[in-house]
């Protein structure tokens, strides 16, 4: 039998360490899934929805470090990928997409389901080309796989069904070392270490900021705080990483934050920015005496959320090893413990909201957040969909352990929770996968649910039902407008998904919350907690402005006059009068 192109690609996958790809079949894809099938070393895994299939494999990348692979026929197939491939891409993890393409003696014609993934995909990757004939397709796998996990990110190649096909042209196989280059640590010039020095050990009041770029200095971020005596505050992307085993986190800032990481923030002398593109400028201090350090790989980001003193350039982890040493330890303490006891009260306050009373309905949604947080075990993994549900995730799923947190953090997507939670599941099929899904984003790609039976993936999917696009509601009524198309109406969950061969539970009062989550947990299979919750749950920002709190007063007024008393009054029930 001929060595096809295929043949071929497959192969170079396999050497580049693929476990699996994610994706829907389509005759387009027909030469590689049957190169797959002969191979046996390289798992197809059936999707419902190309976009759940990108989600899944940018979910894996996360959590391994590792390349991971997505693919979708040609024309509206691989279209689908585009918005999970742009969730990866602006995530910066490792991911090749495999887009087919239409018969090559028919490309610019018009023909059936042409489209051109060549351009369409350029913004949302580091390489994108098309394979035109077999003598390009070794090298350019090569190339698109060192470019997405070199520069970690999106690669794509475009191959089209007919050049699959065709016999491939004889060349030596890469060695899989060549095929996974690896991450460079950058260490800055002694002169700039020194100049970070100096500026820490000038600081009465040092705060440090930290984000995804901490993954793997832990260590060195808690050694750093400790000898400046100084709060650490994360970013939604460093939660992860520096909150475990660290005695001087404070909590997040943002707009889902806590207000104790807002004010370590805006309470200091001396801010050290680690690793972190946070993008919210209304949330950096702006005091004219307060000095910014910020360190990250990229020097684009250097500057393009706040203005800084210092720029570095270097890895978070080789940056702090360089720069312990030339660190002063402070013996005040007065800044950090003030910062800690304020994150003690927030973290009581956030915690209270986490508790039901037994027969008074809705649940609030805290109450099911904590519960999962406090019953799941120290390796779960968890996945989170934008809105509402990140919030619940920022602010209850506790890091402790091996855990991980997975959502849309920078690209802020819908329906990624249940198609991530897939991925992490296929990667690590021994530990607890737990979906923190909203109404709205559940729906969405809800297809992919049926994908748990047949994958047989036991992921715990809670879904926040509360009838509403719950956070889009909130944005309106800040605004001082009437929420407008965020209402929607749910089937019963738990009833839908008995009907596809999966536990469903449905939970309505607040006493019945923590059974719900310890049965969930305890099945050994998929299981979906239809948690039914206030829609009216509010979600305050560290940080109040004058306009935020006139924009709310306005919608009340606005919802009085319109004759929607019953919001007004349901807000104040589940707010005010707990």
């Amino acid at each position: 039998m001929k060595k096809t192109v295929a043949d071929q690609f497959a192969e170079v996958l396999a050497l580049a360490g693929v476990k699996r790809i994610y994706g829907v079949v389509g005759d387009s894809l027909n030469a590689l899934t049957e190169a797959l099938r002969r191979r046996g070393d390289i798992e197809w895994v059936s999707m419902r929805n190309e976009e759940a299939a990108a989600f899944a494999a940018g979910a894996e990348a996360h959590l391994t470090g590792q390349l991971a692979v997505c693919a979708g026929s040609c024309g509206p197939g691989n279209l689908h990928l585009i918005n999970g491939l742009y969730d990866c891409h602006r995530s910066r993890v490792p991911v090749l997409a495999i887009a087919a393409q239409i018969p090559s003696s028919e490309l610019g014609t018009g023909y059936f389901q042409e489209t051109h993934p060549e351009q369409l995909f350029r913004e949302c990757s580091h390489y994108c080309e098309l394979v035109s004939a077999p003598n390009q397709m070794q090298r350019t796998s090569e190339i698109a796989i060192r470019n997405a996990v070199g520069r970690r990110g999106v690669s794509v190649v475009v191959l089209p069904g007919d050049v699959a096909t065709q016999k491939a042209e004889d060349a030596r196989p890469p060695s899989p070392e060549s095929l996974s280059p690896s991450a460079s640590q950058v260490t800055p010039s002694p002169e700039q270490v020194q100049q970070m020095a100096s500026l820490l050990n000038s600081g009465a009041r040092v705060t440090l900021l930290c984000g995804a770029g901490c993954e793997g200095a832990g260590a060195q971020v808690v050694e750093l705080a400790r000898k400046l005596q100084a709060p650490v505050v994360s970013a939604l992307r460093g939660k992860e990483f520096v909150e475990k085993d660290n005695p001087n986190f404070v909590g997040l800032t943002g707009l889902i934050g806590y207000a104790s990481g807002y004010w370590a923030m805006i309470d200091c002398d001396v801010l050290l920015m680690l690793g972190t593109d946070f993008p919210y400028r209304q949330f950096y201090p702006d005091a004219a005496d307060t000095h910014i350090i910020q360190v990250d790989l990229r020097a684009e980001n250097i500057g393009k959320r706040t203005r800084v003193d210092l720029g570095v350039v270097g890895s978070v982890a080789a940056t702090l090893q360089a720069l312990l040493p030339r660190i002063e330890a402070k013996q005040e303490t007065k800044h950090l413990d003030r910062a800690l006891e304020h994150h003690r009260k927030t973290r009581e306050e956030l915690d209270g909201l986490g508790r039901g009373t037994v027969g008074r309905k809705p649940i609030h949604p805290p109450q099911v957040a904590r519960a999962f947080d406090l019953q799941a075990s120290d390796s779960a993994i968890f996945t989170c969909d934008v809105g509402l549900p990140t919030v619940w995730a920022a602010r209850y799923a506790t890091m402790k352990g091996q855990r991980r947190l997975v959502g849309s953090f920078n690209h802020g997507s819908m329906a990624s929770a249940l198609a991530q939670a897939i991925g992490a599941q296929k990667a690590f099929p021994d530990r607890q996968v737990i979906s923190f899904s909203g109404d709205g984003g559940f729906t969405m790609l809800m297809g992919d649910f049926i994908s748990l039976v047949q994958l047989e993936l036991p992921i715990k999917v809670v879904v926040f039902n509360n009838s509403s696009l719950g956070f889009v509601a909130m944005e309106q009524q800040v605004g001082g407008m009437l929420d407008v198309g965020t209402a929607l109406r749910n089937p019963d969950f738990a009833k839908l998904a008995e009907a596809v061969g999966i536990k469903g539970l449905r939970v309505e009062d607040p006493g019945d919350v923590d059974e719900a989550v310890q049965q969930a947990l305890a099945t050994p299979g998929p299981v979906l907690v239809d948690a039914v919750v206030s829609k009216a749950e509010l979600v305050m920002p560290p940080k109040i402005t004058a306009s935020m709190a006139a924009g709310f007063t306005l919608f009340g007024l606005k919802a009085l006059l319109n004759g929607r008393t019953n919001e007004v009054l349901e807000l104040a029930r589940t707010n005010l009068w707990r």
